[in-house]
């Protein structure tokens, strides 16, 4: 099986590239973005059809987290990659594309939203909106799913704005772990999420949008507790700001009726592997910013309408 992973140097793309190398004896194709230009749309209908491409996996966009709030423009580009992609459904036996709870408007609190919760008001943020879009057009294809992602976490991630890397990072410095304002996620450890993609490799879906989350809620000053339990030293935990920041949760009752009995790594045992990790490439590290902490100053404001 010929798969093309774009994205692949990124988060999702290196674990499920090492992933499906380690379990599967596939032919993979994941061409860095200087050998294959995505807005280029030639160039990618000539790669797709002459490597003969089975599956299609597009984990490739720009925009979304603290260290690209100021980014401007990106959704014609998102969008452009997007659609040089979905074309090509004909072409191949499935696409799988990646969502975003942010398609829900995280100028808002998200609760446990469905699946379909996304129709009922268009983020204000380009990014969310450009992942709306892309999910409209999913929700009318022949040939291609949507797999909304509310919060992955794990080793290779950009520990110096994740939370959870970040805060590992922190301990391992003997440095306090400082939160900006409290807030319930959903999130789930990248090795589940690239066995949820591996099903989807394998099995034709059912539905076209499925939230791949845990379905279960954990809060901030949770996750960083569970970081000081993995070490034998205990970071202070700093919380600049009383109350509650806007919930981000998810319903994934419809992927679990696919999926069937899905074990899911807990947080503790996923932080304590991150941990090992993140030790061991201690001495690569830029730790300089992680005590500057530069993207703690604009999380109150990268999701709200300018």
């Amino acid at each position: 099986m010929n798969i093309f992973i774009t994205g692949s140097s990124g988060f999702v793309g290196t674990h499920l590239k090492e992933y499906l190398l380690k379990n599967y004896n596939y032919s993979l194709f994941t061409p860095l973005s200087q050998e294959l230009d995505l807005s280029d749309e030639k160039a990618v209908d000539k790669y797709i059809l002459e490597n003969n491409i089975d599956i299609i996996i597009h984990t490739a966009n720009r925009g979304g987290g603290r260290d690209t709030a100021d980014m401007k423009s990106i959704t014609e580009y998102n969008l452009r990659i997007f659609f040089n992609i979905a074309k090509h459904e004909k072409n191949v036996k499935r696409i799988i594309s990646f969502g975003s709870g942010a398609e829900y408007g995280k100028h808002k609190p998200i609760i446990e939203a469905k699946e379909e919760d996304y129709l009922d008001a268009l983020p204000l943020d380009e990014y969310g909106f450009y992942k709306s879009i892309a999910s409209r057009y999913i929700e009318k294809s022949e040939n291609i799913i949507q797999l909304r992602i509310f919060g992955a976490y794990g080793e290779y991630e950009n520990y110096r704005y994740k939370f959870i890397s970040n805060a590992i990072v922190k301990n391992l410095l003997h440095m306090p772990i400082t939160i900006n304002k409290n807030v319930f996620f959903d999130y789930i450890y990248v090795d589940d999420l690239v066995r949820m993609i591996d099903f989807f490799i394998h099995n034709d879906a059912k539905e076209k949008i499925y939230n791949v989350t845990t379905g279960s809620k954990i809060d901030l000053i949770t996750l960083a507790e569970l970081v000081n339990s993995t070490s034998d030293f205990q970071s202070d935990i700093k919380v600049l700001n009383d109350g509650l920041n806007n919930e981000y949760t998810s319903n994934n009752q419809r992927i679990l009726k696919e999926l069937g009995n899905f074990q899911f790594t807990s947080h503790q045992n996923a932080i304590a592997k991150m941990r090992c990790y993140f030790k061991e490439n201690l001495d690569k590290l830029e730790i300089e910013m992680i005590k500057e902490d530069p993207y703690l100053k604009i999380i109150d404001n990268m999701w709200k309408k300018e």
